[in-house]
């Protein structure tokens, strides 16, 4: 007789396609520094948002903002979302509104306001009356990003001291030889598999409880093949009795 083998549960489509999908992620991220501050990634840029001592004021004038980036620069906005991302970003890391200073300064070649490291953007979120007359010197002219708002001041880079301050740098292309998954991702990736395949052995076992006159546990019974020992022995004791 031909032996029916009952489908067991299998690795559904839905992990698979997860790993999938998680692995092409990984293959196209980058990576932000890893100098042991804790770096946002977001957009293909990663920013560091400066935390400082729980028991102290933030006070932080233009050139010790820019200092405490070490290496890289203020953050710059170029656009809407970037500005929108930092606005919802900032209750995370402080308490209360806080006044961050932006990477831009007066160029006095143009004449205008200019983004550090020569970036090019036609965004800006200035708040109203921002172009009115002032008493700012133009090449002390710096900017703040207000986060109760979302907007813009112009302000003196050397009497102003503002709360705030987020570095910000692109994120570094990996090499596939050095594309590797944190052990955050890793260890989401393994539980979510192992929860998929527990829901698709419970699936089963349900399926196959519905299913009447289905065992799920079907039991075994030794039954000696013709021509056997048992069989021989019996053949000789049933001869013996014949009369």
């Amino acid at each position: 007789m031909e032996s029916f083998r009952r489908p067991r549960p299998s690795l559904s489509a839905f992990s698979v396609l997860l790993v999938l999908l998680v692995n092409v992620q990984l293959s196209s991220a980058g990576e932000c520094p890893a100098d042991g501050r804790t770096w946002v990634p977001y957009g293909g840029r990663c920013y560091h948002f400066v935390h400082g001592a729980e028991d102290l004021l933030k006070s932080y004038s233009y050139p010790h903002a820019r200092s405490l980036c070490q290496g890289f620069e203020l953050v710059t906005i170029q656009s809407p979302e970037e500005n929108e991302f930092i606005l919802k970003y900032s209750p995370e890391v402080w308490k209360g509104n806080t006044n961050v200073w932006l990477g831009m300064y007066y160029d006095t070649s143009s004449e205008r306001m200019r983004w550090l490291g020569g970036q090019n953007s036609s965004y800006a979120n200035w708040e109203r009356g921002s172009d009115d007359p002032s008493d700012l010197v133009p090449v002390e002219t710096c900017v703040a990003l207000h986060t109760s708002t979302g907007q813009w001041e112009k302000i003196s880079c050397v009497d102003e001291v503002e709360n705030g301050v987020i570095c910000e740098t692109s994120q570094k292309e990996l090499t596939p030889g050095r594309r590797k998954p944190s052990m955050a991702l890793t260890v989401l990736v393994v539980l979510s598999v192992v929860v998929v395949m527990a829901i698709s052995t419970v699936i089963w076992f349900l399926q196959q409880r519905r299913r009447p006159g289905v065992a799920l546990f079907t039991p075994f019974e030794y039954l000696p093949t013709a021509g056997g020992p048992y069989h021989d022995r019996a053949g000789l004791v049933e001869a013996e009795e014949t009369p």
